[in-house]
């Protein structure tokens, strides 16, 4: 069990934490039709939008209340009705998350009571679905907004299985895919296909694999998400035969959603790795009742000779891993399963789920990136893997860095690329191996050309310069 060390510093040095409100409005940009609307300053939403933009290299749809000093005093409560208001009317989307930031919590707004008021006072938009999440930005990560704002969702769009009259097992090849933040939109994309190579229908909340995936359309613009999870689907979850949760920062929400529809769940902490995806196969062949596809059984041969090809590089290989805690936990899982040992490992915040604790590890570390830095200098790690802002502290430390989570803002295609199953763990290997070994080139000893060998040298060649000079043309082509 690893113990956890908390912060003691008064402040963070190059923060490793993205915040709460990205988070949520990352799981409500995976919603078909939605509008993420941050309640807080301009500053808030544009920080936010930035990295959304400079990450998935595409326009993202993102609203703000716009407080200023003086709505911020006097009455927040009709800043966030007159936004209400006007995206309904102007935009008309499916589905509109309300957000939280640091500054409307620190005020004290009650964003549940102004949705109340909005609803009261303008029923014509009833039909618009609007889900309220608290995430203020001085707690917790991008992964704790993310794990709330579905939480969010599955309260605000499910309905209670007595009242609307659904039974599980009424879409007998019907499953509920609870995504978490851990997963690109590659990841997303790839376990749709998984799951329906098992002729299951999988129903992802939420879906960043068909609306954050990079797609070019036909439609000339929209304020609106292209792609992602209907909002109807939310109302036929307690019609399936069984929900996969991806993640324990959804536990919660996998117990409101069994709790309200009675369907029962199979929990992953991770997918990367042989042993994980094996267990999850073996979960989907249970439900859908079908043998596993011959390409899998392929895939996992070629990634034991993988694991075979690269345990000379990563065996011992010290590593230092800094991320959220999900992907935190799916990397050291990953790692010591090759042999390769976590000298580091940091977290943005303390999560109260046991997953941190549950790492064979002697500790984790709830830190920033000068944490990270100063650990991975001191216990002589090889390797690095976080995010573009710890590119800096491994180009300090002379070592290589694999570029995983959020944000990847100097690399494209970062959030397209696929972690999970047996493939992707292959992928991963070779990128390791790969990084290791050019870590290695760059400290081989050069040789070395002595000064009067470098002279002989350039004496021996005049002499044959001179002597093919002086050879007859005819002869020339046969002595040379």
């Amino acid at each position: 069990m690893a113990e956890i060390i908390k912060r003691h510093k008064a402040l963070s040095v190059s923060p490793l934490k993205a915040s709460q409100p990205v988070g949520a409005s990352l799981a409500f940009l995976g919603l078909n039709q939605a509008m993420p609307m941050m309640h807080g300053s301009q500053g808030c939403t544009a920080f936010g939008k930035v990295f959304f933009v400079r990450h998935f290299r595409e326009p993202i749809p993102l609203q703000t209340t716009a407080l200023d000093q003086v709505s911020t005093i006097m009455n927040p409560d009709d800043s966030v009705i007159e936004g209400l208001r006007v995206i309904c009317e102007k935009s008309k989307p499916a589905i509109i998350g309300l957000i939280t930031t640091g500054l409307s919590e620190t005020q004290g707004t009650d964003i549940r009571q102004a949705l109340k008021t909005f609803r009261s006072q303008n029923p014509q938009f009833d039909a618009i679905k609007i889900v309220p999440v608290n995430t203020p930005d001085f707690l917790g990560c991008l992964e704790s907004g993310f794990a709330a704002a579905v939480l969010a969702m599955i309260d605000y769009l499910v309905p209670d299985a007595q009242t609307a009259g659904t039974q599980p097992k009424q879409r007998a090849r019907q499953v509920n895919v609870l995504v978490g933040s851990a997963l690109t939109p590659g990841d997303v994309e790839f376990l749709k296909e998984v799951i329906e190579s098992f002729d299951l229908r999988p129903v992802m909340i939420p879906d960043l694999g068909d609306s954050l995936d990079g797609h070019v359309t036909d439609i000339e613009y929209t304020p609106l998400t292209i792609g992602g999870t209907a909002v109807t689907e939310f109302a036929t979850l307690g019609l399936s035969a069984a929900t996969l949760v991806i993640g324990r920062s959804l536990h919660r929400a996998a117990d409101l959603l069994k709790k309200r529809t009675g369907v029962e769940d199979f929990r992953f902490d991770t997918l990367m790795g042989m042993a994980a995806f094996d267990d999850f196969l073996m979960t989907l062949q249970g439900i859908a009742e079908r043998p596993v596809p011959a390409r899998y059984e392929r895939q996992r041969t070629q990634l034991q000779d993988a694991l075979l090809d690269t345990h000379f590089m990563l065996g011992q290989t010290r590593v230092a891993v800094a991320a959220d805690p999900d992907e935190l936990y799916g990397f050291v899982r990953l790692l010591q399963s090759v042999g390769a040992e976590v000298v580091t490992a940091v977290v943005p915040t303390h999560v109260h789920n046991g997953i941190l604790e549950d790492l064979p590890l002697a500790e984790v570390k709830v830190g920033d990136l000068e944490d990270v830095e100063l650990s991975a200098q001191k216990n002589h790690a090889q390797l690095i893997i976080g995010n573009s802002h710890a590119v800096i502290s491994a180009q300090r430390l002379h070592i290589p860095i694999l570029r995983a989570s959020f944000p990847q803002y100097d690399h494209v295609g970062g959030y397209q690329r696929t972690w999970i199953g047996y493939r992707a763990t292959r992928q991963t290997l070779f990128d390791l191996a790969n990084l290791i070994l050019t870590q290695h080139a760059a400290h081989e000893i050069k040789p070395y050309h002595a000064q009067y060998s470098q002279k002989q040298d350039h004496l021996l060649s005049e002499e044959f310069t001179h002597a093919l000079d002086s050879t007859p043309s005819q002869d020339r082509g046969l002595r040379h």
